[in-house]
């Protein structure tokens, strides 16, 4: 306490308290700063490239296609939740062979329907048959869901696989296809997000520069 004395080795040494008082800044000044730069910091981050271009974009809503592959790829997926019920209960049960046969030679026809429809759309909108820069690892995994499916095929054509192997093929086919769906969808949920922004920078930039009145 300031006013005490101690003494150390005969000697009196004045005890100095030290206050050190920091004086708080007015309004939130200091704060603001840091606002301030954390909104710069965040305008640097990269910002991940829109999917598609506003020519592609127009492309891609001007194309047939993309009607065509909006009906495709729902329908493929009903189809292979039956096959792979088929798949399942011949594995299983070691009946339903031929029911598991039509519906997987289905599929493939589907698959193969909407791989040829979506090389013509994907050269309408990006001017590449496949492995346009967009949906490059898309077209990469599909290649293998395609190899899988064909192998299945001629296997019933030249019967080098038993009943049993050809519908593990068939699974393996299923699976890739799966994650080659998953792939897509997550692409059209980013298509989705990037449309809507750039619908809600146009809806900011014509809030902010407003047309005169005529």
């Amino acid at each position: 306490m300031a006013g005490m004395v101690p003494v150390v080795a005969g000697k009196v040494r004045p005890v100095v308290a030290l206050c050190r008082c920091r004086k708080k800044p007015r309004g939130f000044a200091h704060d603001d700063s840091k606002i301030r730069l954390m909104s710069n910091a965040n305008t640097l981050k990269p910002k991940r490239p829109p999917l598609y271009t506003p020519e592609e974009r127009a492309r891609r809503d001007a194309s047939r296609w993309t009607l065509v592959q909006g009906i495709l790829a729902p329908l493929q997926f009903v189809v292979f939740l039956i096959s792979l019920y088929f798949v399942l209960y011949f594995l299983a049960t070691g009946e339903g062979y031929l029911a598991a046969t039509i519906s997987i030679v289905i599929k493939t026809l589907i698959l193969y329907t909407i791989m040829v429809t979506g090389a013509i759309w994907e050269k309408e909108v990006f001017g590449h048959y496949l492995f346009a820069k967009a949906f490059f690892w898309e077209d990469f995994v599909s290649m293998f869901v395609i190899l899988l499916h064909t192998v299945y095929m001629a296997s019933l054509i030249w019967k080098f696989l038993t009943p049993e192997e050809q519908m593990w093929v068939a699974l393996a086919a299923y699976a890739i296809y799966v994650i080659n769906a998953a792939q897509f969808l997550y692409k059209l949920r980013l298509a989705r997000l990037s449309a809507q922004a750039e619908d809600e920078a146009a809806a900011a930039a014509r809030a902010a520069n407003p047309e005169p009145v005529k």
